[in-house]
């Protein structure tokens, strides 16, 4: 049996329902603690800890995040979890609070081990026939697809499936963005920062010294955090800022350390916004080779993105586009630093 270390990269399931209204009624957040446990469960994991506000309730979970808005659900989980368990479970869910999935998105980088993956996980094709069977035959218009990248080990797994022909769901706002970074091969010195103190312990309290430590905390400032530092190392944090969301998780260990950091705006804010949130998320790691997923209606927000990470020593080597349904356009691309590339430049010769 090959030897492999912790799995960073995230499989990610974003599920919208309909039938209830998101102002007036707590539609999905209705449902009990008890019953997001049993999800979980199934899953293979559980809830470390928890912020709300008046839009949504975030989780950290002992592999990711979950985040329950009334209408929507975005469940995020590493390692070998069986994430794609869930979707039974909060259909049946969903249906008791009178509402009806109306999309799905399922998204995920390529895996540091895939032969430790459980099925269907061993191959995106079992992925998509395992989403088929499970969603809903209203869900007809679906798409999947493997954007590719200069580097055979980075590529981006996209299902998407909507109950209407239309790129962008009815209810989601307009001009509203999510963005999934995944690094791999971080700086040394900057990964050490999520490993625990001699004799402190896992939790909160460690959570919080990393993100203070780290300078995530300067990320966004105006979020609230709820963080959580694993034993002997390791590190989650959502943070809530109005109805938006930001998440980092961090697999720091030297040969497979790992980082993703997420998160969503709207093309009608600021412009500089997403140049310096991504500039600060490399200050904070430092990668070596980095991935950018855009899900948006609009292209004004991936052509920041070269902007702002090339000054940061980080060279676009790819870029790939597509459009699915109930999401929009996805825009994949590729970074590395100077000295990656030239590591890769000496492997192709």
């Amino acid at each position: 049996m090959a030897v492999s270390g912790f799995e960073g990269f995230e499989k990610r399931l974003e599920l919208h329902f309909s039938g209830d209204d998101p102002v007036v009624g707590m539609g999905l957040r209705h449902l009990d603690f008890q019953l997001l446990e049993q999800v979980l469960h199934a899953v293979q994991c559980t809830v470390v800890s928890a912020v709300g506000n008046h839009y949504f309730d975030a989780y950290v979970l002992s592999e990711s995040s979950l985040f329950v808005y009334p209408t929507k659900i975005i469940i995020k989980t590493c390692g070998t979890t069986q994430l794609l368990k869930s979707i039974p479970p909060l259909l049946h869910h969903g249906r008791r609070l009178g509402l009806a999935l109306c999309g799905c998105r399922y998204t995920r980088g390529s895996f540091i081990f895939p032969k430790a993956q459980p099925f269907p996980y061993t191959s995106f094709r079992d992925e998509v026939m395992y989403l088929e069977q499970s969603l809903p035959a209203t869900l007809c218009f679906r798409k999947a697809s493997v954007m590719p990248s200069k580097m055979s080990s980075h590529s981006w797994h996209v299902f998407s499936a909507s109950d209407e022909p239309h790129m962008v769901l009815r209810h989601i706002p307009d001009g509203m963005y999510t963005i999934e970074v995944c690094m791999t091969d971080l700086d040394r010195v900057l990964a050490r920062k999520f490993f625990l103190r001699h004799g402190g312990k896992a939790g909160d309290v460690a959570g919080k010294e990393m993100t203070e430590l780290t300078g995530i905390g300067d990320i966004n400032p105006g979020a609230l955090i709820c963080d959580f530092g694993f034993d002997p190392c390791g590190y989650s944090m959502n943070g809530i800022d109005g109805d938006r969301y930001s998440t980092i998780h961090v697999t720091p260990e030297d040969g497979y350390s790992y980082a993703s950091f997420e998160c969503v705006g709207s093309i009608y804010d600021d412009q500089n916004d997403v140049v310096q949130v991504l500039k600060k998320v490399v200050q904070v790691f430092r990668p070596a080779t980095m991935s950018v997923s855009t899900t948006c209606t609009s292209h004004e927000v991936w052509t920041r993105i070269a902007a702002a990470l090339e000054p940061m020593g980080l060279k676009c080597r790819s870029c790939a586009v597509d459009e699915f349904p109930a999401a929009g356009s996805v825009v994949f691309q590729t970074f590395t630093t100077r000295r990656k590339e030239k590591r890769l430049v000496e492997v192709d010769m």
